[in-house]
């Protein structure tokens, strides 16, 4: 397993631009919204993804039902799922040629992983952008 140091993570959130949020939730006491909204703060364009909160908006961007949905570049995958779902969510996130796999604290999913860094994807387990950014 690669694991990064502050300064790296704050080197791959540097060259990165927009960002999904897969499991973007519209509760404030949620953590993917907390996240969403430091992100979107940071400057980056954020894409909601929840197929419940589809054709809606989150933090004023409208959500999308799946990675695939996005008309735009994604740069970054954030993922905020229970660790059953975030394989079928990599496999989605490579075919969207998205650079980075991000999964958030608490997750370490290695075949994700496995399988994103042989799709030539930069890939951060258990770690939170938004407290790398604040610090």
């Amino acid at each position: 397993m690669i694991t990064y140091n502050r300064k790296d993570l704050k080197g791959i959130l540097s060259k990165i631009k927009t960002i999904a949020i897969v499991g973007a939730s519209p509760r404030a006491d949620r953590d993917s919204y907390l996240v969403m909204e430091a992100l979107i703060n940071f400057g980056y364009e954020i894409f909601p993804v929840n197929p419940l909160f589809a054709g809606s908006e989150i933090l004023g961007r409208p959500c999308y039902p799946n990675l695939k949905d996005i008309k735009e570049k994604v740069d970054m995958v954030d993922i905020f799922r229970s660790e059953e779902f975030i394989f079928d969510h990599t496999k989605e996130a490579i075919e969207i040629n998205a650079e980075v796999l991000w999964i958030q604290e608490g997750l370490s999913v290695p075949n994700a992983a496995n399988l994103a860094r042989n799709a030539s994807m930069v890939v951060v387990m258990d770690e939170c952008p938004k407290k790398i950014l604040e610090n």
